[in-house]
């Protein structure tokens, strides 16, 4: 059952904790990236006390297991500035699609994931301070990914002048990581291609329900209680129109919250398996946990 998979705990977790997370999430890391980046030009020194080294780490420098969100993932100004305002505004769509708890949650956890990663591979590894996980890129990539995975038919302007659905770009920037990936597998050093699996087993936590009854291994279960849903439909549709008289909308998700107001073009359904009649989006109809009054 859907209720007992990995997203309905989360969602379970997000909805006892509504107060949990930071706000603006995105917008913090990104004004800390430019932070950074400036005082790397005043005190060229200052970099090195930045990314995630381990070594350095077991040596008393425990403030690189979070500062390393904040290494700028560009030395060019424009690229920077660049890289920040797509990362602001993919983390604020995400945010407002799942809620700051559990965007939080999720960014949080693959935090935590590169760490332990980062640590692992800095003592078995010797290659120098600069490691691919030595940065928040795979991180802030992984929220792309999710993103893409909703929305794959939203188009955005690839430099601001090329049309491409958010699901193209998605499969191009994960070729071009396999691609970097595979000099190191060929060198053998498989620490240093494999940098990017912290946040590839992040995003498949967070997004494993939509998989699911995309590749069918979720299947939906028979309700016992057989009713008549069309019926049903329509008395909460009437339902729905008498609470929302004055509020502009007729239909509101029972998850993030948004209405038919908010967006005219999102679909909205019932969810059979709830006790009442419960109204989600449809990035939420298959990505919620069944309420069970009893």
């Amino acid at each position: 059952m859907y209720s007992q998979s990995n997203g309905g705990l989360i969602d379970r977790f997000c909805a006892k904790h509504p107060r949990f997370g930071i706000p603006n999430l995105m917008l913090w890391v990104c004004i800390g990236q430019v932070i950074v980046f400036v005082l790397e030009l005043l005190f060229p020194a200052f970099a090195a006390f930045i990314p995630l080294y381990a070594p350095l780490v077991l040596r008393g420098q425990v403030w690189r297991l979070v500062t390393f969100i904040f290494a700028p993932n560009s030395s060019n100004p424009f690229y920077l500035l660049l890289g920040c305002y797509f990362y602001f505004w993919i983390g604020q769509t995400l945010e407002r699609t799942w809620g700051t708890a559990k965007f939080t949650l999720f960014y949080l956890c693959g935090m935590i994931l590169t760490m332990l990663y980062g640590m692992v591979a800095g003592l078995v590894s010797n290659y120098g301070v600069v490691f691919p996980f030595a940065n928040a890129y795979y991180v802030n990539l992984s929220i792309f990914l999710i993103i893409a995975t909703y929305y794959g038919e939203m188009q955005v302007l690839l430099f601001f002048v090329v049309p491409v659905k958010m699901k193209w770009m998605a499969i191009i920037d994960v070729v071009l990581v396999l691609m970097e990936a595979i000099p190191y597998f060929r060198m053998g050093i498989w620490a240093l291609g494999l940098a990017f699996l912290p946040s590839i087993v992040n995003y498949f936590i967070f997004t494993w329900p939509v998989w699911s009854y995309k590749l069918g291994v979720a299947k939906r279960q028979a309700d016992p209680k057989v009713i008549n849903f069309r019926h049903a439909q329509r008395q909460a549709q009437q339902k729905a129109n008498a609470a929302s008289a004055g509020r502009g909308y007729t239909r509101k998700c029972a998850v993030c919250g948004v209405t038919d107001a908010d967006d005219p073009n999102m679909e909205f359904r019932y969810c059979s398996k709830c006790d009442g009649e419960y109204c989600y989006c449809i990035n939420h109809i298959y990505n919620h946990a069944h309420i069970r009054k009893s």
